[in-house]
């Protein structure tokens, strides 16, 4: 099946996958975005790693697995009605979203820890015609809008991107 998803999807259903599940191993991990129709190879696999800041912990067992550090958007429990990585990748993004505020021809949003860089990607990759850029911290992005252009036009054409906005 030909890869479909872009990095920031990638990404997202990888961290989804993480802190979901305690994987000790890169090649569970593979197998199991496999099965989400997202095919990696070993080399990518590190770079994203690397990329979350992945790091592995220990449990209550003293078993070692995955984590990813600072993380507090999602929490370690299975939900099978979710079985494409694109719900996975949409639940994620409503879970992130926190906020957003106006102010002229700017805008704030507030974001859970970890993910305005993602987010800010995926506004920037969306070319969203009224969108001049965005500035990314952790929590916390800066749009600036176009002048003229209503806040409900730009909160309208941010769905694309943030479902839930």
């Amino acid at each position: 099946m030909q890869n479909t998803y872009s990095k920031n999807d990638r990404l997202a259903a990888l961290r989804l996958l993480l802190t979901q599940n305690e994987m000790s191993s890169q090649e569970e991990v593979i197998q199991a975005l496999a099965r989400q129709h997202i095919e990696v190879t070993q080399s990518t696999l590190s770079r994203d790693f690397k990329r979350l800041k992945v790091a592995k912990a220990a449990n209550a067992e003293g078993k070692y697995y995955y984590v990813i550090p600072n993380e507090t958007a999602y929490k370690r429990q299975h939900n099978p009605a979710h079985t494409s990585p694109r719900s996975e990748v949409t639940q994620s993004l409503q879970t992130a979203y926190r906020g957003i505020s106006f102010s002229g021809n700017m805008a704030v949003i507030h974001t859970s820890p970890g993910f305005a860089n993602g987010i800010a990607s995926n506004i920037d990759s969306a070319g969203l015609k009224d969108v001049l850029g965005t500035i990314a911290g952790d929590d916390t992005i800066f749009l600036v809008i176009r002048e003229g252009v209503s806040h409900v036009d730009i909160a309208d054409q941010l769905t694309a991107v943030i479902p839930n906005i």
